[in-house]
């Protein structure tokens, strides 16, 4: 496994965001909609808590942002070649530690169908499903949610 570190994404690295983001495989087909056009700006890495993870010589591997108000992971990723390393365990992990040092009770997501399976393993809850919002999200989206009452995240 590489060895990973996590740090706050300035300005800077919104367009290497924003590529980690299009080029995702898991948003292919018939998700390819709701990230179609979508660009992580400087502005949105300046208004919410966004990390990424990066790996040997400085290469992206992962980011998350987490929303303080209302209480949201807003945009997790994984780069396909990094997915089952550990990465997105380590990001879900950093997510809760930031979430709870922000004093948060609890953190929503809206998860990608395909995704959500991650989520419950990571020690998410099922707490509802997102009705479509057509034209880009012509489907529904599992609602889960994070508790902060001193667990960590489980699972394999």
């Amino acid at each position: 496994m590489e060895c990973i570190t996590i740090k706050r994404a300035t300005a800077m690295d919104a367009e290497a965001l924003t590529a980690l983001v299009q080029e995702s495989r898991a948003y292919r087909g018939q998700y390819a909609t709701i990230i179609a056009g979508y660009r992580v700006t400087p502005a949105y890495i300046e208004r919410h808590r966004v990390f990424a993870a990066v790996g040997t010589a400085g290469r992206l591997v992962g980011f998350y942002s987490l929303v303080l108000d209302p209480a949201e992971l807003d945009l997790a990723f994984v780069s396909d070649e990094a997915q089952g390393t550990g990465v997105g365990r380590q990001l879900m992990e950093h997510m809760l530690d930031q979430a709870q040092r922000a004093g948060l009770t609890g953190v929503r997501v809206v998860s990608n169908p395909p995704a959500e399976r991650f989520y419950l393993r990571m020690g998410a809850e099922r707490v509802g499903t997102v009705a479509p919002t057509p034209p880009n999200v012509t489907w529904e989206r599992p609602e889960l949610r994070f508790a902060m009452d001193g667990q960590r995240v489980t699972g394999a």
